[in-house]
């Protein structure tokens, strides 16, 4: 009898030890894929770097390398708090975004219908024109901060209402408009601009904001460039380009389903993620 229990504590013992070692390269791994493609893998081959030249200088015996690398240490936490502010705050966001915490207020399927033919319909008629706009659909990270810097407009999202807002020289054209639901809650919004310097030159301000506000959240951003008229999508601090009106609201449709999530990698006619 007491062999029986003492294999039932050894046994307990290793699956403690086994579901440990999982949760930790659980964490580890959703660090990895949160990371990737960002600026912080740099920053992280910089500390792989120096926890290298620790490892040298204890192996060494080189002792002012070793008090060096120690006090490097001692502030290396808050340090790493500093460095990778924004993907701990991405991190945070997507962890309240998990399956623990339902989305609250999704849209009907007859309700996304409607917005994303709206958008689609504006957006494309703007873009034959030539009429440079920013649209902005808020998802679950909320961009109060956002909206608070524009115009309150609270209304029902339409496609006349839409052109009309970014006709020029009009009062509300200058800016972005954001999307909350199916209502336009604000135009003339300020956003912040992207700072990604592999950001493709001939890309004005109106693209870098659309870059710069999915960088920080997961809004979806459409853009129409006044140059070209050519219609963008941002997601993620990605840009997928050259859009055509069937295009665009087959990947609108995609991105706007919860129950259908897709990457940031969007279905389209032509042009290249950047």
């Amino acid at each position: 009898m007491d062999g029986v229990k003492e294999f039932f504590t050894v046994s307990l013992q290793y699956l403690d030890d086994m579901v440990d070692i999982l949760i930790i390269t659980f964490i580890i791994y959703k660090f990895l894929m949160l990371i990737r493609g960002t600026r912080a893998v740099q920053l992280l081959k910089g500390i792989l770097v120096i926890f290298g030249v620790w490892l040298l200088s204890l192996y060494f015996n080189l002792r002012t390398l070793q008090w060096l690398m120690s006090e490097v240490f001692t502030l290396g936490v808050l340090g790493i708090i500093i460095l990778f502010q924004p993907e701990l705050r991405k991190g945070l966001e997507q962890l309240g975004r998990g399956r623990f915490f339902p989305r609250a207020g999704q849209m009907e399927e007859d309700q996304l219908e409607k917005v994303v033919n709206h958008i689609t319909d504006a957006v494309t008629y703007m873009a034959k024109r030539r009429i440079g706009s920013l649209i902005i659909l808020e998802q679950e990270t909320g961009i109060t901060e956002q909206v608070e810097t524009g115009i309150p407009v609270d209304g029902n999202i339409t496609s006349q209402l839409l052109i009309n807002i970014f006709i020029p020289n009009t009062p509300l054209h200058d800016g972005a408009v954001i999307i909350r639901q199916d209502r336009i809650v604000a135009a003339a919004c300020y956003l912040p601009l992207s700072e990604n310097p592999t950001i493709s030159k001939e890309l004005g301000t109106r693209h870098r904001a659309a870059l710069g506000i999915t960088e920080i959240s997961d809004a979806v951003a459409v853009v129409v460039s006044e140059e070209t008229g050519q219609i963008s999508i941002c997601r993620n601090g990605h840009i997928t380009r050259d859009y055509d009106k069937e295009s665009l609201r087959e990947a609108l449709k995609a991105e706007l389903t919860p129950e259908n999530p897709v990457p940031h990698v969007f279905q389209r006619k032509g042009g290249e993620e950047q």
